[in-house]
């Protein structure tokens, strides 16, 4: 891992867009405790006008909710704006602020730019050394970030497709009201969904320039994602090489934590990192089955777009982010 001394004598300016929702509460709140970057502006129409403070304990501040269109984000002069939208919703604002401030950074956290080769692919424990001058940021999807450090260790050694089998807490689903966030119809139920084709599915296979299939489904609980990963290899393999190779692949990754049994989705709520274990393999030594598990709105979202900060503005990696 690239280190970077704190710079904490300048301190920047973050705006956050779609701060309502789940994530945006998440950043709200990392955002506030940082040591070296302070909140600008807050954006939520739903909540416009009211404090930032009556809804959100981690702040402290005076901030109320603004109602800001394209226009008014760009022209706010921060270093950076966090864009918390449901996809399909951030090209507005990216053609303002390219307009207007194009020094601005800008962190997408929804699917619009990661396909785009424009964009920075902001997974830093596979992509940092891919890091350049571009100022647009690309956050990947939380499921997405789970399969591909699920994979990436043994990217070089597989044998066709990777199957991915997921499940996710409901808070996945966002704030507008859906079946798949209704606690009423989840309650004693898995829902699968979207089971091929799904935009994780593709910007995973495309990242890794491996065909993934995935399938996912959402649970009961509210935070927490798991996925089990069905890799066919093309040469045998020993459990204790596989779990070797995991560790050495992530040893100088503070954010990615390898362990023997298979993590359990319960205990990732409200943590920063991702664990993997498991490392079953078949009687053929051909196929070794591993669990990743990361709460979907921490590194799936909120801790990620933080990492992702702290890179653009030099800082250490993790800075804010415990670990």
């Amino acid at each position: 891992m690239t280190e970077h001394s704190p710079q904490t004598s300048t301190r920047r300016r973050i705006g956050i867009v779609g701060a309502r929702g789940h994530v945006g509460s998440e950043l709200i709140r990392l955002v506030a405790a940082h040591p070296a970057l302070d909140l600008a502006f807050v954006s939520s129409r739903e909540r416009a006008g009211q404090r930032l403070d009556a809804h959100e304990p981690g702040y402290s501040g005076d901030l109320v909710y603004g109602s800001l269109g394209p226009q008014d984000v760009a022209g706010q002069g921060v270093d950076a704006v966090v864009l918390a939208l449901p996809n399909g919703k951030a090209a507005p604002f990216v053609e303002a602020i390219d307009g207007m401030a194009p020094g601005t950074w800008v962190v997408d956290l929804s699917a619009d730019y990661r396909f785009d080769d424009r964009w920075y692919y902001g997974l830093p424990e596979l992509t940092r050394d891919r890091r350049d001058a571009r100022r647009r940021i690309s956050n990947p999807g939380c499921y997405a970030t789970a399969m591909q450090l699920a994979i990436a260790p043994l990217r070089d050694a597989l044998d066709g497709p990777v199957q991915c089998f997921g499940v996710s807490g409901y808070s996945g689903a966002g704030t507008t009201p859906s079946d798949k966030n209704d606690p009423d119809k989840l309650r004693d139920n898995l829902m699968p969904y979207a089971l091929t084709g799904h935009v994780h599915e593709r910007e995973v296979s495309r990242q890794l320039g491996h065909p993934v299939e995935f399938m996912p489904h959402v649970a009961p609980h509210f935070r927490g994602l798991t996925i089990t990963a069905n890799l066919h290899l093309r040469d045998p393999i020993e459990r204790s090489a596989a779990v070797a190779r995991y560790r050495g692949f992530y040893a100088d990754e503070p954010l990615v934590r390898v362990a023997e049994d298979a993590p359990w989705v319960s205990a990732i709520a409200g943590a920063h990192h991702v664990e993997i274990g498991g490392f079953a393999v078949s009687e053929d030594a051909r196929r070794l089955v591993v669990v990743a598990t990361i709460d979907n709105l921490l590194k799936g979202a909120a801790t990620q777009a933080l990492q992702n900060l702290n890179l653009a503005f030099g800082l250490d990696e993790t800075l804010g982010i415990p670990v």
